[in-house]
């Protein structure tokens, strides 16, 4: 089987409310041809979320010159548990309609300040009315609609606690996913999902029927050559963690991470082992398949 990429970009992202570089920054990590055709690694490290944004148009306006096609693997969740939607009564209670919430609803400035805890707080007011179910806003940010604390329970009028790709990794130990909820500490995703799905957004709307979203407009199952024939970009969920990375001498470990995950899914498209990664694990339900398709997607190889 050929493969389905011609290059790979992965992004480990971050919540930063300043500029940020090194550990805990955005790191970027490329895999593509090099003159002689060989993978070659190139990574990025932008202070802020906007720079990053423009290095993946600048990386994307590359590859399109050279008529490549890219994986591109965002480390946040790219939706959030089934029923979110519903929840807050979006005309279109999808991943679709998340995504143009949290684009209309999000501001995300030059110098990384940005308003997630606001935006937090308003899907709360109009879920619950009530400080839940996302939580945890530094002081200076708290309010009726988002508190500093963990509600007591996660209870059942709220979608679920987890998406079923962040349950999945619970294998993983200490390693496993947290929850969207939780919007401050170390491993959370919240304030992740709030200020990189509207990237992600733009980047998709710039790039119109030139790009997919797995599994949302590809559907949950193995891809093709001609599944993404025409394609510049297919932006997947990737889980970070998942992938161990070997640091080599003084490589800083973000560095480290992207690289990992680059020369992972590489390496898997090179074996023919990529495409069918993109497939619903065997005995996913009609429900699971309809959920993940439809609004909470799922991190791929996990």
């Amino acid at each position: 089987m050929s493969r389905l990429f011609d290059a790979y970009v992965m992004v480990d992202w971050s919540a930063a409310a300043q500029p940020k570089l090194g550990k805990d920054g955005v790191w970027i990590g490329v895999i593509k041809r090099d003159i002689r055709f060989r993978p070659a690694f190139e990574a990025f490290n932008p202070p802020t979320r906007q720079a990053a944004e423009a290095q993946l148009r600048t990386t994307l306006a590359d590859l399109r010159r050279r008529s490549e096609k890219a994986l591109i693997g965002f480390g946040f969740p790219l939706g959030l548990p089934e029923g979110t939607a519903a929840g807050i009564k979006l005309k279109s209670a999808d991943w679709r309609g998340m995504w143009d919430f949290l684009g209309a609803n999000m501001v995300d400035k030059a110098d990384n300040t940005n308003n997630r805890f606001a935006v937090a707080a308003k899907v709360n007011r109009l879920m619950t009315d009530e400080a839940r179910p996302f939580w945890g806003a530094p002081p200076k940010d708290a309010q009726r609609w988002l508190a500093t604390t963990k509600p007591v329970e996660h209870a059942a009028d709220l979608p679920p606690l987890l998406r079923r790709s962040e349950a999945a990794t619970s294998s993983l130990g200490k390693a496993a996913a947290k929850n969207v909820w939780q919007l401050l500490g170390a491993g959370t995703a919240g304030g992740q999902a709030l200020t990189g799905i509207p990237a992600a957004r733009r980047l998709f709307d710039e790039l119109g029927d030139k790009a997919a979203v797995w599994p949302f407009t590809t559907g949950w199952r193995a891809l093709t050559p001609e599944d993404v024939n025409g394609k510049e970009a297919v932006f997947a969920e990737v889980y970070p963690p998942s992938v161990q990375p070997k640091p080599e001498p003084g490589e800083a470990p973000d560095r480290a991470q992207v690289r990992a995950l680059c020369e992972h899914f590489a390496k898997l498209d090179e074996a023919g082992k990529l495409a069918a990664l993109f497939a619903a694990p065997k005995g996913a339900d009609e429900a699971t398949l309809k959920a993940v398709e439809s609004e909470e997607g799922w991190m791929l190889g996990v």
